[in-house]
């Protein structure tokens, strides 16, 4: 075979990693100090950890939802190049609005995130699986989707130390700024690759079974919009919070919408949709699970977790942002040095005190620095990093993995990919569980090396699972429902990630905190036990449409 023939990846997956890469360097810059910046009092919210896992739970349901929305936009409408660039154009404002410090701006800086997210992220994963249609390259779809994703954790990886950098030497809005920034590098760099990528901007031919657009918008959006507000507004609480309440009822229209397309779809259709419906309704427990880094996991780093390193190694790391300096006794400082934080009165109204900063609550006094001096800690936010550092790292492992079970034709399909993903996942949730019954976290810190081996383990998980699905959807979806299925994909993904802020807003009402982590494990244990049940019904299907 002459070079010329030999398949080669397209000239316009450089243009789509680069653009994701500094999308994902935005989002998960925002999404590291999300939390922090909502419980930080001095110069955030000042929520308790209950209101702030819920509102990022929220955040991140949103934020997946709206690729329904995107999908079907692009796929009837638009199409996918003006749907990324008008999705990068919402977010980058959206980041430089968080900036400003009012609270006033902040609910419609999450709106322009929300929205711009769901014309950004479906259409292009679409654009990607579209480059490797032709038949030339085609056999390197799934490689190219992992070196896809690759260009997200590039970006996550490096987003947390410029996060913290710039919150500890500037403040917040600095921060969120720099996302802003990202994200507009990003639009440019997918707008200066336009000729490697405009004609993979192909929009699929309607079906006269489909359902038409304006009819989505009355059946599905318009109804969407109501039931949410309907349910923030109903009496009392449902489902724990009224976020919780308008998201779930939010979410019963667009599901009917997908149960509506699989009974609605043609013989040769039904099977796929339901093959793709099945896997999504199981990794909503994956999504659940592996989101609490940004809120179960960011607040057992933040509080939990032994941070302090030596004054020679902070100032080795100062430059990468990597220090934050804490002072233990508020007596003994100015007011601008000290920890404020909201408590309730008998009466039930809200009231300032002033006390040591959470980190110094579970740290013995013999450990707290001397009135005149500082404790130096590893900024929380870096933590985020290390799921991204071991998806570069082991990323071309796994692949060597099963490139050399392909070779011995032991490779599992992909639904086995997925399940075994799931009890990966699982097994890194009993790694925390460990690390509670290694010491009383209520007296003491727990080493930093349950939490970073718990991060190794779900990011194998992760890499059996989450790129994979992607490759997935593009293969399996029928052509004409691409764009839309893979915005079911995201719908899953956002009533995990929905569900994660529901688990972690739970974490103070476990009075062992390992059941925390126990009942995560069982959840992540039975979802991959019914991916299992499913496997030869599922590649059967797969197979025969791949």
């Amino acid at each position: 075979m002459s070079d010329s023939s030999k398949p080669r990846h397209p000239k316009g997956l450089s243009v789509l990693f680069f653009t994701e890469m500094w999308e994902r360097f935005g989002y998960y810059l925002m999404l590291g100090i999300l939390l922090l910046y909502l419980k930080d009092p001095k110069g955030g919210f000042g929520y308790d950890n209950r209101e702030a896992s819920d509102i990022v739970g929220t955040y991140l349901g949103l934020v997946y939802l709206t690729p329904f929305i995107g999908g079907l936009m692009a796929d009837k409408v638009l199409g996918y190049r003006k749907s990324v660039i008008l999705g990068g154009l919402m977010m980058s404002a959206g980041y430089f609005m968080l900036a400003i410090p009012q609270t006033e701006a902040f609910w419609p800086a999450v709106l322009l995130l929300v929205v711009g997210n769901g014309f950004f992220k479906p259409n292009i994963s679409t654009l990607l699986g579209n480059l490797y249609d032709a038949p030339t390259n085609r056999s390197l779809k799934d490689n190219g989707y992992n070196i896809f994703y690759m260009s997200i954790n590039v970006g996550a990886f490096i987003c947390n130390f410029v996060a913290a950098y710039m919150r500890n030497a500037y403040g917040w809005g600095y921060a969120f700024a720099a996302a802003g920034i990202g994200m507009l590098i990003g639009t440019a760099w997918f707008m200066a690759g336009d000729r490697h990528i405009r004609y993979a901007d192909v929009m699929k031919p309607a079906n006269p079974e489909d359902m038409p657009v304006k009819r989505v918008v009355w059946l599905v959006i318009l109804p969407m919009l109501v039931a949410g507000v309907l349910g923030w507004f109903i009496p009392g609480t449902i489902f724990g919070s009224d976020s919780t309440d308008a998201f779930i009822t939010a979410c019963i229209p667009v599901i009917g919408f997908y149960v509506h397309l699989l009974v609605r779809s043609n013989k040769e259709d039904k099977s796929r949709i339901a093959a793709l419906l099945s896997i999504f309704a199981v990794v909503i427990v994956f999504w659940a699970v592996f989101k609490q880094n940004s809120s179960a996991l960011t607040n057992f780093a933040e509080t939990y977790t032994d941070r302090q390193i030596s004054p020679p190694a902070a100032d080795a790391v100062r430059p990468f942002g990597m220090v934050q300096e804490l002072s233990a006794r508020p007596d003994s400082f100015p007011a601008h040095d000290r920890y404020f934080r909201q408590l309730k009165d008998a009466s039930g109204e809200k009231v300032m005190t002033v006390s040591p900063h959470p980190y110094f609550q579970n740290l013995p006094k013999e450990k707290w620095p001397e009135p005149a001096s500082k404790v130096q800690l590893v900024s929380t936010e870096i933590f985020q990093s290390v799921n991204p550092f071991f998806i570069i790292i082991l990323t071309p492992l796994v692949i060597s993995f099963f490139s050399f079970l392909r070779k011995r034709n032991a490779e599992p399909s992909t639904p086995a990919k997925i399940g075994w993903g799931l009890l990966i996942t699982g097994l890194s949730t009993s790694i925390m569980a460990m690390a509670i019954y290694s010491t009383d976290i209520t007296m003491e810190k727990s080493s930093a090396w349950w939490l970073i081996a718990s991060y190794g383990v779900i990011t194998i998980g992760e890499l059996f699972l989450s790129p994979i699905g992607l490759s997935l959807v593009s293969k399996v979806a029928p052509p004409r429902l691409t764009s839309l299925l893979m915005g079911g994909w995201f719908l899953a993904t956002s009533i995990g990630n929905k569900l994660s802020g529901v688990l972690a807003s739970m974490w103070d009402s476990y009075n062992d905190k390992a059941n925390f982590f126990w009942v995560n494990f069982a959840a992540c244990m039975l979802a991959g036990l019914v991916i299992f049940l499913m496997i030869k019904w599922l590649r059967s299907i797969i197979q025969r449409h791949t």
